[in-house]
């Protein structure tokens, strides 16, 4: 059975799924429906994805897909790292805007679980890290969006440690978080 943590944010954890090591490597079972509903988490996931950051400072997010199709992820690293993060968008909730981050590791096995109504992103923390994802819901483009990863009104406190990020034109050119539409109320 996997460790689940609850984070600073309501519906958002910390899951670290057991390894059992020997001499040969190492098994581990990363994703178990059975087991999170055990632990009262029930996710259905529909596509997994796979990104390489060549470069530390890569900051990829903040991203998030609107109703009818927004999106639960699963992220953890395979190898390097990561400083993950997931905002509250849900308008109306007593942590709207407020962010919650955790470091995303391959040492550490360790994942974030992002519930939709929050825009997630990351910023590698190593070179040559390797994120794979599951999400609730296929990519959509059309219900696809984004929020800048350095809004000033929600603070995100990356670990650039002198570092100028790298950033795609997509995510360049994301609105804030006040210039968003409101798709998500709390409690719907």
């Amino acid at each position: 059975m996997p460790e689940v943590r609850p984070l600073a944010l309501e519906g958002v954890y910390e899951i670290v799924p057991r390894r059992f090591a020997d001499a040969r490597g190492f098994f581990s079972e990363t994703w178990s429906a059975p087991a999170l509903a055990a632990q009262g988490i029930e996710t259905p996931f529909v596509q997994d994805n796979h990104s390489l950051s060549v470069e530390a400072g890569v900051v990829r997010g903040l991203h998030y897909q609107v109703p009818p199709v927004p999106q639960a992820k699963l992220v953890r690293v395979v190898r390097g790292a990561i400083f993950d993060v997931a905002v509250d968008i849900r308008h109306g909730s007593p942590t709207f805007g407020r962010w919650v981050g955790l470091t995303v590791s391959a040492e550490a096995w360790n994942q974030i679980l992002v519930p939709p109504g929050f825009a997630h992103g990351f910023m590698t923390i190593e070179p040559d890290t390797e994120v794979v994802y599951k999400v609730s819901a296929a990519y959509s483009p059309e219900h696809d969006r984004a929020i800048r990863w350095d809004d000033p009104a929600i603070g995100i406190e990356w670990p650039l440690e002198g570092r100028t990020p790298i950033l795609s034109d997509k995510d360049r050119a994301a609105p804030l978080l006040a210039d968003a539409p409101a798709v998500f109320r709390f409690g719907e």
